[in-house]
């Protein structure tokens, strides 16, 4: 009888995944454990994340006087910085942490950064951490009406972009490991388990914005944003208390080094042999370092690691020119929002005057709807639609052989936004043909008084509805042909590029932003005193309409020429993902 793991004796399955790497296999319940409670911390954490996100313009505008457009570009940059440091909690994780020490120490800094946020909602907590506010100083009148008079400074903001800079470090670190090990629970159940999984997963994003955007925006802005912000605290307490709970049940893998260097040694000798050569003149030693001179050691092989390279070749240029629709896209978390807030937004209970004063602590007949409850309508959207296009049109369509590729698809959703960003566009010049003709009504939101177009804010549906339709055709669908597309020994320092660039895209915006904030530019009002009346955000918008379309062509060229390679002969990439 021969002896289980005896030289030369076939080994069990339970075995060999040992030797792999994932441990024995685990029983089905202890695996929808693992991978149900990786699900209820990310709804959690997009719970907090949203909370803090979803009036970060309104917070910044009402409770520290920051002029719209600096609110605006503080949100840009937060959100930005939440995508743009994936890469760097990733390779943390794969170097020193492994990834769950990685998400554990992730939640305490989430949790230490929105307590930083929570103290500055209170006149107290804004003292001690920023001091007094600064009094405007006294400056010579105007000798003409439209002279242009020096913005101040923003208050509180160092510290106030301190914390939201760790904030976005920790909700980006989150991110980039917690997808990935979430797929790895379920890993061992095969291809079609893993995309179940991040069917959900990204199904219980969209529940913890619900959450977050039904009660938290409703007690920010009609409560106050000391309660509002204690809400998202208790949330990412709750999901690190659920997190080290379901430790028993997780896989835990231990970090097994980066590629990143070995990425860098290639692309320096690739692109710049002058400066590779200069390089192993003075350092001889590391000049051997090249994949093909390298020792063996555990990991990728020399030949995977220029095969790696070669795909992240052909991947980057696909990936990169969804940066402008990226640009697009955070809009419905900053400049959507500074608009709506100019807009007419009625109370809940309607049999009341419509333009009462909200203060805290008012009777629920004053209170107002919340503006960040119009992002519900991407996430509806999102919700009702997704498992549509999944359980029904994919499988007809498929059955049909016209299912798109998710290059095709990622196209599709680039149009859509385009859409969006053009009604916004139109809305807004819409909004200020009544402005200009002095048909505006004042409402009080929060501590602030905004001057609005008599149009009712659910306006703003239809762009937000169209945003939702494109984050399903180009976010999912990107997602999916980064994760698919990379090698697997690749794949989470892709998604981290993948993540990383949608960041590069929210700081594009904000830095336009900035530009036109410049005297003369559109978006320079600094007599608005935290309106936009007279700044010209309808520029602003058919800009982004016009980058994104020169975008979407470029994409489309860069597709095809990258399905046209992918239906020649297999490239070496592809040999090393499957051998991966």
């Amino acid at each position: 009888m021969p002896v289980p793991g005896a030289p030369g004796e076939p080994r069990g399955r339970g075995e060999r995944r040992a030797l792999l790497g994932g441990g024995p296999r685990r029983p089905g319940g202890r695996r929808r454990a693992a991978a149900g409670a990786v699900l209820l911390v990310q709804a959690l954490e997009r719970a907090a994340f949203f909370g803090v996100a979803g009036n970060l313009v309104l917070y910044l505008s009402a409770s520290f006087q920051w002029p719209g457009e600096q609110a605006s570009r503080g949100a840009l940059v937060f959100l930005g910085a939440s995508y743009l440091l994936a890469p760097v909690g990733g390779w943390l994780a794969d170097v020193y942490l492994g990834r769950f020490r990685a998400i554990a120490l992730s939640l305490l800094l989430y949790l230490a950064a929105c307590g930083l946020l929570l103290a500055t909602a209170v006149p107290d907590g804004r003292r001690s951490f920023c001091g007094e506010v600064p009094q405007a100083p006294i400056t010579p009148a105007c000798p003409a009406p439209g002279c242009p008079r020096p913005a101040p400074a923003p208050y509180c903001a160092p510290t106030l972009y301190m914390g939201l800079l760790l904030l976005a470090l920790a909700a980006s670190s989150v991110r980039s490991n917690l997808t990935s090990f979430g797929a790895d629970q379920v890993m061992e159940r095969g291809r079609h388990a893993n995309r179940r999984f991040f069917n959900w997963f990204y199904w219980s994003i969209n529940v913890g914005a619900v959450l977050s955007l039904l009660v938290v925006a409703f007690v920010q802005q009609n409560i106050s944003f000391l309660v509002g912000y204690s809400i998202p605290v208790g949330c990412v307490a709750l999901a690190f208390f659920v997190f080290l709970f379901a430790t028993p049940v997780f896989i835990t893998k231990p970090p097994t080094g980066s590629q990143v260097s070995s990425m860098l040694k290639l692309a320096l000798h690739n692109c710049c042999p002058r400066l590779w050569r200069r390089h192993s003149a003075r350092d001889p030693e590391g000049a051997q370092l090249l994949p093909d001179q390298r020792p063996p050691q555990p990991g990728a092989s020399p030949q995977q690691d220029i095969a790696n390279f070669r795909g992240l070749v052909r991947l980057l240029p696909v990936m990169v020119t969804l940066v402008p629709y990226w640009m697009v896209y955070f809009q419905m978390q900053s400049t959507y929002v500074l608009q709506g807030l100019h807009l007419h937004i009625p109370n809940i209970f309607p049999n009341y005057p419509s333009n009462s004063s909200v203060a805290r602590g008012a009777p629920a007949s004053s209170y107002k709807i919340p503006e960040a409850w119009l992002l519900l309508a991407n996430v509806v959207v999102l919700l009702i639609l997704v498992p549509v296009k999944d359980r029904l049109l994919d499988p007809w369509l498929l059955r049909c052989q016209l299912l798109p590729s998710a290059l095709q698809k990622m196209a599709l959703g680039m149009c859509f936004s385009f859409a969006s960003v053009l009604v916004a566009g139109l809305l807004e010049m819409k909004r200020l043909e009544y402005v200009h003709h002095n048909q505006t009504v004042s409402q009080q939101i929060g501590d602030s008084v905004y001057y609005a177009a008599p149009l009712s804010i659910w306006w703003q549906t239809p762009q937000y509805l169209l945003i939702g339709i494109s984050e399903m055709f180009a976010s999912i669908p990107g997602l999916e042909f980064a994760y698919s597309e990379a090698p697997r020994s690749m794949q989470g320092a892709i998604m981290g590029i993948f993540f990383s660039l949608s960041g590069v895209g929210s700081l594009l915006g904000s830095s336009l932003v900035a530009l036109l904030s410049l005297p003369r530019g559109w978006l320079h009002c600094p007599q608005d005193q935290g309106n936009i009346n007279n700044c010209r955000m309808d520029r602003y918008f058919f800009l982004l309409a016009g980058i994104q379309v020169a975008a979407a062509l470029l994409f489309m060229r860069i597709s095809g020429r990258y399905e046209r390679a992918a239906r020649g002969p297999a490239s070496p990439s592809c040999a090393s993902r499957d051998r991966g």
